[in-house]
C-alpha cells in the first residue's frame, strides 16, 4: 500500500509521516483491524464513510472526521478497542491513527487536513 503524509493546511505541520489509503469496500471495511499496534505516525485514510467500528481492534488510535474539503469536523483521542460505533454527521472521510498521533495537539475543528 502506498503511504502518504498527512498535512495540516493551516499551521503546514505534518501530523502523520505514514497514513496509507482506503479507496474501495473491502480496505475500508478492514481498516486497521488485526494490527497489534499503530504507531503515532500512521494512519488510515477512509473515504467516503462518516462512522467507524473499533469491534476485533487491539490498538488504541485516534479519529479525525473530515468534511468534502478536508476540513476537521470532530476529533476523538484515546479510542480503545471494542467500541461500536464512532460516528461524525456530515464528514465523508474518517482518518484513523495511531493513539498519542499529533492529531490531539496539532490539529482543530476547521483545520484542512491533505494527503501529500
Amino acid at each position: 500500500m502506498t503511504t502518504y503524509r498527512l498535512r495540516n493546511a493551516r499551521t503546514g505541520a505534518v501530523v502523520a509521516d505514514a497514513v496509507g489509503r482506503a479507496g474501495n469496500p473491502i480496505s475500508r471495511g478492514v481498516g486497521l483491524l488485526g494490527r497489534k499496534a499503530v504507531a503515532p505516525g500512521e494512519g488510515l485514510w477512509i473515504g467516503g464513510c462518516n462512522a467507524v467500528h473499533t469491534l476485533g481492534m487491539r490498538a488504541t488510535i485516534d479519529l479525525v472526521f473530515l468534511d468534502r474539503d478536508g476540513r476537521v469536523l470532530k476529533i476523538e483521542t484515546g479510542v480503545a478497542p471494542g467500541r461500536l460505533a464512532v460516528s461524525c454527521r456530515g464528514a465523508k472521510t474518517v482518518v484513523e491513527l495511531g493513539a498519542g498521533s499529533r492529531a490531539g495537539s496539532d490539529v482543530a475543528v476547521g483545520d484542512r487536513l491533505s494527503l501529500e
